[in-house]
């Protein structure tokens, strides 16, 4: 990383900007994000008012009744876009669609091609647009890819479909990340972060494909699958336009105390909220950030297994000898080992700041246990395999707690949007990667699959680690120009850049979570 460092601006000048062009924070940066100009116009007598820690968790308590909810519930039916799959080849799909050969690993892998073209300009409309309008209209679009996937009857109609779906769904996690970091602070972002980035969408599925399974109509029962869900998500899409606001400062669920004392807490992460102007100077610079790219490439590496078991789990179960009806019960527990493993570990990371990028390194090393086990023990004892395939579903944990330091570690809303692209682009690419593991020829036991999966969560590892190295000598190196901390500043001195939309490379007093 480069060692120059923008000089930080002496109180007084900031005293003389906001005296002299109000609505504006830096001259150095003379656009300020909506949090700002909220609060330019804001009541003094609002402002004034101290802020009490009862007040605080009334706050916090609503939001995460209302928002949480809302990006849950959004990433489980994204993920159960991809999961149901699976189940449909139960149910007939692979032969109503006359799949051969490797076609089904490519009807996996497809939807991933969609996801990795359109990631960046999607990242670029969701600063441009209003977050609301565009994921909700996003939403309507998974709807109606849903019910046509449940329409088509080759692999050139099924690959169409589920290639443009991947195009509508690839802005649901930088949505649900930018919005994360929005409501919440550094330390509170990674339980909610585990809460709704959560696997349950396995129970639902499972469900869903149980009694859709005892069904008795004319609708093939995969065709039914889609139906169902598409109906569903177009339900989702208007309570999303509803609830689901821009910027805390436009929901219409928060009076303007609730707003300031919102904007006040995010305040303390310095990342600011948002500012629709690109700002290209801020993508350099986060494209120049060998960080960066080792974020991306961990997020690439953890998920191929991600991508691999997502079109593959269903197979794999009915490969040990168990029946389609019984495989779609047998997938359920797999969502409660990811999402209670992904919720204790992000417990423990934020009660531990300091050793996220350790705990992740270790919850890496239990998942390689699980995958060896997979690999080496014996295929015939089909109850035995279930244990460690069961646990092999916490490589989610490790996933979730690093999705939130792209957000946590980077200020700038251009460098955030440029690193939040990076990063799910990695997302994207493992996936795609990941049905490509399992080849057709290794059916039913997939003996070498497993083998592709222990290399990528090496990769995985080796990349966090040393992430969270170089955070952490960029800590000590600015802790020693400060000598031995940030600089003490005044509340509004504080305020002022914390909403200036500069970049974590110009905040000298910014620190690196790891």
């Amino acid at each position: 990383m480069a060692e120059t460092e923008a000089k930080p601006p002496h109180p007084e000048d900031l005293k003389n900007v906001e005296s002299q062009h109000q609505g504006e924070l830096l001259a150095l940066d003379s656009t300020p994000d909506v949090a700002a100009r909220f609060l330019d116009n804001l009541s003094q007598d609002i402002k004034d008012q101290p802020i009490t820690p009862e007040e605080a968790r009334r706050l916090v308590w609503k939001i995460d009744l209302t928002i949480v909810p809302v990006l849950g519930f959004s990433v489980m039916l994204c993920a159960i876009d991809k999961v149901i799959i699976s189940n449909a080849a139960l149910y007939g799909m692979t032969t109503d669609t006359h799949l051969v050969g490797d076609q089904y690993s490519w009807v996996g892998s497809i939807f991933y091609f969609g996801f990795l073209i359109a990631e960046w300009p999607g990242n670029i409309l969701i600063q441009k647009l209003p977050i609301r309008s565009f994921y909700g209209a996003t939403v309507l679009c998974w709807a109606i890819f849903t019910f046509l996937t449940g329409a088509t009857s080759n692999f050139g109609g099924l690959a169409t479909v589920r290639f443009l779906m991947g195009i509508f769904e690839a802005v649901v996690f930088p949505v649900c990340t930018l919005v994360t970091a929005m409501w919440w602070t550094v330390s509170e972002q990674p339980v909610r972060v585990a809460i709704w980035f959560n696997t349950l969408s396995s129970i639902t599925t499972g469900l869903l494909a149980y009694g859709i399974g005892h069904t008795h109509t004319n609708v093939a029962p995969w065709r039914l699958l889609f139906i169902v869900l598409g109906g569903i998500t177009t339900i989702w899409a208007v309570i999303v336009y509803i609830y689901l606001p821009s910027t805390p400062v436009e929901a219409w669920w928060l009076s303007d105390r609730e707003k300031y004392v919102c904007l006040e807490r995010v305040r303390l992460s310095n990342t600011g909220i948002e500012d629709k102007k690109i700002k290209w100077h801020q993508v350099k610079e986060c494209l120049l950030d060998p960080r960066s790219w080792l974020l991306a490439i961990f997020a690439c590496a953890i998920n191929i297994p991600n991508g691999g078991l997502v079109t593959f789990a269903a197979l794999i179960v009915n490969g040990l000898g168990f029946t389609p009806l019984q495989t779609t019960l047998l997938g359920i527990p797999t969502g409660v080992v990811g999402t209670l493993w992904s919720i204790i570990c992000n417990i423990l990371a934020s009660r531990l700041p300091g050793y996220r990028c350790a705990l992740i390194f270790c919850a890496i090393m239990f998942t390689m246990v699980c995958a060896i086990c997979l690999w080496k023990l014996p295929q015939t004892n089909k109850v035995a395999l279930l244990g460690p395939y069961y646990a092999f579903y916490s490589y989610w944990a490790p996933y979730t707690m690093a999705t939130s330091l792209p957000m946590a570690n980077t200020s700038g809303h251009s460098k955030k949007v440029t690193m939040n692209a990076m990063f799910f682009v990695g997302y994207c690419v493992g996936n795609l990667i990941g049905p490509q593991v399992f080849q057709a020829k290794d059916a039913p036991t997939y003996h070498n699959s497993y083998i592709g999966l222990l290399a990528s969560l090496v990769v995985g590892a080796a990349s966090i680690a040393l992430y969270g190295l170089l955070c952490k000598i960029e800590n000590n190196r600015r802790n020693k120009l400060q000598g031995g901390g940030p600089v003490a500043r005044t509340e509004e001195e504080e305020r002022l850049e914390a909403f200036s939309d500069k970049t974590d490379k110009e905040k000298l007093n910014f620190r690196y979570t790891y």
